[in-house]
């Protein structure tokens, strides 16, 4: 599994725990969480296409 299919994987995951959750600070830090698996995806994407 590479780190940006990790990374989906984790993101996909906060987003859908942040739906269940009761508690707005844990919905915050979830949500807060899964944004920055995606700039970090952002990031290893861009990164990978200047490389090739």
């Amino acid at each position: 599994m590479s780190k940006i299919e990790y990374l989906q994987q984790q993101a996909a995951r906060a987003e859908r725990l942040s739906k269940d959750m009761l508690d707005q600070l844990t919905v915050e830090r979830l949500q807060s969480f899964a944004a920055d698996c995606r700039r970090q995806i952002k990031t290893l994407s861009e990164n990978r296409i200047e490389a090739a």
